[in-house]
């Protein structure tokens, strides 16, 4: 692979883990650091002409700043994009690409992990033991928490490009029933039907849709009304996907028996996150912290995909490109 001219800067290369960027300083000019705030970002930018981001944003004040006039890419090692002012990064000649897809295999098995947890509580029974109630039991079992079958049952998708299409793949598997969500306002058709019945019918919602002004507060006293008392929820997606209060509501009062969150408003989460809080205090909450996406593979996988997209911007070619 040829390595034209290019000073790169990774922001925060903590997010990849233990995955090396060698590749990246074997070829080009690289300063890496782990982690940036963001009033750090402005300063790093200088001189650099290609900036590698996953979840560091650039606004308008960070694009506009005179340290970031040699800025000709960003890199997202991502697949959303809403950390960046597209129309800014335009008008200014930075051009913006990304990472679709790299990790809908990792994303849609942890989806069906959690989603097994809620059915089958194996997590709260690996627990139950490290507490010593199982030598404490009268019979040879432990029945604490109901546990639930999945076949026959129907899950309900919200966003069916890669991963939701993933999702349903897998979930077929267990015998789940799958149901496709139209988009909002629209009524259905073409094998999908209209939120309001998928919310009612579903015994599993898992949502995989991504968040615009359309789907921010999908979930909501009113969606959540609609959901079987037995029905879960599962959010790998965005956070703001959720009202979260009516979300904490609902499991409160036991309107639908449980939910599994991996995104929330704000990560990381301050000690007293409402969501945080309710995940210490509800045995029918899971929050684990955005790590969906997480596995090796697809870190590996996002690596090499930024590698070729900033290799094809020197060839002067578009890839991957959204801004």
């Amino acid at each position: 692979m040829s390595a034209p001219q290019a000073k790169i800067v990774f922001l925060d290369a903590a997010t990849y883990g233990d995955v090396s960027l060698e590749n990246f300083t074997r070829a080009w000019s690289c300063t890496i650091h782990q982690v940036t705030g963001h009033a750090e970002t402005i300063q790093r930018l200088a001189g650099h002409s290609i900036a590698v981001t996953n979840k560091v944003p650039f606004d308008k004040n960070i694009l506009s700043a005179a340290e970031a006039s040699d800025l000709r890419l960003i890199a997202v090692a991502a697949t959303g994009t809403d950390i960046i002012d597209r129309a800014e990064a335009n008008r200014r000649g930075v051009q913006v690409c990304n990472v679709p897809g790299y990790a809908t295999e990792s994303v849609a098995q942890f989806t069906m992990a959690v989603i097994l947890e809620l059915c089958a509580r194996a997590g709260s029974y690996r627990e139950a033991v490290r507490r010593g109630d199982w030598e404490k039991s009268p019979i040879f079992s432990l029945l604490n928490y109901p546990a639930v079958e999945l076949s026959g049952r129907k899950l309900g998708i919200v966003g069916h490009g890669n991963i939701g299409q993933t999702v349903a793949r897998m979930a077929q598997g267990f015998g789940l029933e799958v149901l496709i969500a139209a988009r909002p306002g629209a009524s259905g058709g073409e094998g999908r039907i209209s939120l309001d019945r998928l919310f009612s019918q579903a015994d599993v919602i898992s949502l995989h849709c991504p968040l615009t002004p359309e789907t921010r507060n999908l979930i909501n006293p009113q969606t959540l009304a609609l959901m079987k008392p037995t029905a879960f929820l599962i959010n790998t997606a965005r956070g703001a996907l959720v009202d979260e209060a009516a979300l904490i509501d609902a499991l409160r009062r036991k309107r639908i028996a449980g939910a599994a969150l991996d995104v929330i408003t704000q990560e990381p989460p301050p000690a007293d996150h409402p969501i945080i809080r309710a995940a210490k205090e509800l045995d029918n909450l899971i929050v684990t912290p955005h790590t969906a996406w997480s596995a090796r593979e697809a870190r590996e996988r996002l690596l090499r995909e930024v590698e070729e997209n900033i290799v094809a911007f020197l060839a002067g070619q578009d890839r991957n490109r959204v801004a």
